[in-house]
């Protein structure tokens, strides 16, 4: 190829560049500091969308945010979806549209503590995702084998043997292991002071509770991308993580508030006992009690924040 042909084919190839459209952050909505406030689904976060005052609605890939006061807090309301891969895609979208100081979630859980009940509201210390796992090779009928990959750390179930996930973040930018996602210290000593908070032991439809609930502040909780109703694995997770509850999408919160380094923390309340309970699991039933106490809990939260 003669040089002229080189020197037009620059030319052309740096034409392309200029006029090729540009890659760009999504621009925010607002640049007010607030508080992403997070529920699953929409019977948890109703609840609080009637205690927020000058509310305004903003969209964004088919997730609706809403904004406006919320026990006098600035604050963003929006559903994670359900499921690890929703939470983490939407809050990050979140933190990409708005300015969020902090990270709080509201919603209903599944008990793995044996001392817990369901209408109980727990605010663990740290999340981690139980079912990020190796499905280890069986070399006889019940043995099974990690090969090289060395032990994950963790008791396994059957072939299911937990591991950490590879992260990154704002403060740590090198790819490093890690399970455990702590909540926001200063965050947990303000649940901490959380005083007379009444819970609600009957719904609507006066279905009750045979006690009254309570809030349970620390422990560890787990989540993953499966609804667990099974008493043999809910054994398991409590024995392994010492894990007050499950869920399926709060530790990918705390990831992603990890990765970003903006502060988190969760109100879980239990609408069901993971497959501990006798009879048919108890979420269906007991829903809109722990989703009320969930709300109750993190409304005080609020309230008490300075």
């Amino acid at each position: 190829m003669n040089s002229l042909c080189q020197r037009l084919l620059s030319v052309l190839f740096l034409t392309v560049l200029l006029w090729a459209p540009q890659a760009h952050a999504a621009e925010r909505f607002d640049d007010t500091p607030r508080i992403a406030v997070i529920s699953a689904f929409e019977p948890e976060l109703v609840l609080l969308l009637d205690k927020l005052e000058h509310a305004r609605k903003y969209s964004a890939n088919g997730v609706e945010f809403t904004t406006g006061t919320l026990q006098g807090k600035p604050a963003v309301l929006f559903l994670s979806g359900i499921s690890m891969v929703n939470a983490a895609m939407n809050t990050q979208l979140a933190l990409d549209r708005f300015n969020v100081s902090h990270i709080v979630f509201s919603g209903i859980a599944g008990g793995v503590n044996p001392s817990l009940h369901i209408g109980d509201v727990t605010v663990v210390e740290r999340w981690g995702q139980y079912l990020e796992v190796l499905m280890a090779r069986e070399t006889a009928p019940g043995v099974f084998s990690l090969g090289e990959r060395g032990d994950t750390g963790f008791p396994h179930f059957g072939m299911m043997y937990t591991r950490p996930v590879k992260v990154k973040s704002a403060a740590e930018p090198k790819i490093h292991k890690k399970f455990w996602f702590d909540v926001d210290p200063e965050l947990l000593d303000m649940a901490k002071g959380l005083r007379n908070v009444e819970l609600s032991a009957c719904d609507a439809a006066h279905e009750c509770l045979n006690r009254q609930p309570r809030i349970v502040i620390g422990g560890n909780g787990v989540s993953g991308p499966a609804f667990l109703d099974n008493a043999a694995l809910r054994e398991h997770v409590f024995a392994a993580f010492h894990a007050n509850v499950v869920d399926m999408e709060s530790a990918a919160c705390a990831m992603v508030a990890y990765s970003n380094d903006v502060p988190f923390i969760a109100f879980r309340s239990l609408s069901d006992l993971a497959g501990g309970g006798e009879g048919a699991n108890e979420m269906h039933t007991f829903m809109n009690i722990a989703a009320a106490n969930s709300a109750k809990v993190l409304l005080a939260f609020l309230d008490a924040w300075k």
